[in-house]
C-alpha cells in the first residue's frame, strides 16, 4: 500500500496547473489556491448522499455537505485521491464521472480560507455507508427537491461551497 502524507495538497495556479505542494493547515491558514474535489453520490430513486461533517473538522464542523470532498494528495493523481478518500469518509467506493469544475474563495470565522479549484464528479450507489466518525457525524439520502428547499429555510446549516454548486449540479444530474 502507498505511503500517503494527507498533509500536503496540491497548490495549482489559475489555470489548474499544479505548482508545488504545501501543508493542509498553512494552505488555508494563507488562502492559498489548491485543488479540492466533491463527489455526489445518487441512489437508484435520485437521492443524493449526504454526510454531516464532524463535529471536531478544522473548519465548517458540523455542516451538511455533498456525499464526499478533499484534496488532491502528494503522491496520488486525482482520480486514484478521490476514490481513496470515498473509501476512507464513506467506507464504500463506486465509479465516478468528472462533470465540471468551479472555483471559489471562502473565508470562516476561525480565521481559515478555503481557495479551491473544485472538481465535481458524480457517482451511483445503493446501501447504508459504514462511514468514518473521525470524517463524518452523521449521513442521509434526500431528494434535490428537498434539499434545495431545506437548503432555503436554512442555509446555516449547509457548506460554503454545497450552496455556491448545488444549482449546477441539480442541472448535470437532470442531463442524464
Amino acid at each position: 500500500m502507498k505511503q500517503l502524507n494527507d498533509q500536503l495538497i496540491a497548490l495549482v495556479d489559475t489555470n489548474d496547473q499544479i505548482t508545488g505542494y504545501g501543508d493542509k493547515l498553512k494552505v488555508h491558514e494563507e488562502g492559498t489556491l489548491h485543488r479540492a474535489f466533491s463527489v455526489f453520490v445518487f441512489n437508484k430513486k435520485g437521492e443524493l448522499l449526504l454526510q454531516q461533517r464532524a463535529l471536531h473538522k478544522y473548519h465548517s464542523p458540523g455542516l451538511w455537505t455533498n456525499t464526499c470532498c478533499s484534496h488532491l494528495l502528494h503522491g496520488m493523481g486525482m482520480e486514484e485521491c478521490v476514490h481513496h478518500r470515498l473509501n476512507f469518509e464513506m467506507g464504500f467506493d463506486t465509479h465516478v464521472d468528472f462533470k465540471f469544475s468551479f472555483i471559489y474563495k471562502a473565508q470562516f470565522d476561525n480565521g481559515l480560507t478555503e481557495h479551491e479549484i473544485d472538481h465535481v464528479y458524480f457517482g451511483q450507489w445503493e446501501g447504508i455507508p459504514t462511514f468514518n466518525p473521525d470524517e463524518v457525524a452523521a449521513l442521509r439520502w434526500i431528494t434535490l427537491p428537498d434539499l434545495k428547499q431545506e437548503m432555503e429555510l436554512h442555509p446555516e446549516k449547509f457548506t460554503y461551497w454545497f450552496k455556491l454548486i448545488l444549482d449546477k449540479v441539480e442541472k448535470e444530474f437532470l442531463r442524464k
